[in-house]
């Protein structure tokens, strides 16, 4: 058992500490010139391919998306009724509470603890956060819903496009199959450095604050992993998948939309520095239950 921990936990801690690391010495990375190509660019080609080589049956992969909506439902009531508690502002926090980090963590999590099978499982649950981030999740920090930047969000056409193909039965030309295979391939590293690097820059503010919501966040995700996983009878990695994603911490993605529509940024990023460090802290229990 330590042995397979291990196994998924190394590549994840050294990956994203790399990126800490990096940036900790003093160097530079500008990762507002490669975050566009992974969330348009290698994260679309990441889902297209994993989708169309998987082989894992499509009921299932749209069993867990189904689940995810019901997840990210009940953390968004969980988060608002917290919230209100509170009385912390809703477009600041709400987001971050409602939409964990399935991208950087949780799909390097879902492949090394599951291989192919689980990362095709994450992918599904990971593309309704996604199109949850760029919809429901931007529009609760802007104030106010944009069908032009819903419309915008690449997921929903690759996802539409891979679910055609598998549907008819359709395959592509190798060429193509293999540069968008390709193209995938460098976005679990990428998410992962990056991770590293965005902890290294975020500074916490608000700690009591701070530690309440992650226990929402992470505790209350995976509360509500186990009542789906029960309610839905799933086994395995299916069961593993939905565990890990609805538990993941908060995604750095909320710090930028924070930081973008000045809902108190420092704030949020407190709030991904701990939940971040509270979800490393616990993962190897998390794992072991699921595993």
């Amino acid at each position: 058992m330590l042995a397979d921990l291990f196994s998924v936990l190394a590549p994840v801690f050294v990956t994203a500490g790399i990126g800490f690391a990096w940036i900790k010495a003093g160097r530079t990375l500008d990762t507002n010139q490669f975050t566009p190509i992974i969330v348009f660019v290698g994260s679309p080609c990441l889902v297209f391919s994993t989708l169309m080589e998987s082989g894992v049956d499509i009921g299932l992969l749209g069993q867990i998306a189904g689940i995810a909506i019901l997840a990210h439902a009940a953390a968004l009531t969980m988060g608002y009724l917290a919230l209100k508690a509170g009385g912390y502002p809703l477009r600041a926090f709400l987001p971050s509470l409602m939409l964990p980090n399935t991208g950087n963590m949780g799909l390097p999590l879902c492949l090394f603890a599951f291989g192919d099978i689980g990362l095709a499982l994450g992918i599904a649950y990971f593309t309704i956060s996604a199109l949850l981030q760029f919809t429901v999740g931007i529009s609760i920090a802007a104030g106010g819903m944009s069908v032009k930047r819903a419309l915008s969000t690449p997921h929903i056409y690759v996802v539409s496009l891979a679910v055609l193909l598998l549907w008819t039965g359709t395959t592509l030309p190798e060429w193509v199959s293999n540069t968008v295979h390709l193209i995938g391939q460098f976005t679990i590293p990428l998410m992962l450095l990056f991770l590293g690097v965005s902890l290294a820059r975020l500074t916490v503010q608000g700690v009591g604050r701070a530690v309440i919501l992650s226990v929402v966040r992470i505790g209350g995700g995976l509360a509500v992993g186990v009542l789906l996983v029960w309610a839905f009878g799933l086994t395995g990695p299916a069961a593993g998948v939905v565990l890990i994603q609805s538990s993941m911490p908060v995604a750095v993605f909320n710090y930028l939309f924070a930081q973008y529509y000045d809902n108190s940024p420092a704030e949020v990023a407190g709030l991904v520095v701990v939940s971040t460090a509270i979800s490393f802290a616990t993962l190897p229990f998390l794992l072991a239950f699921v595993l």
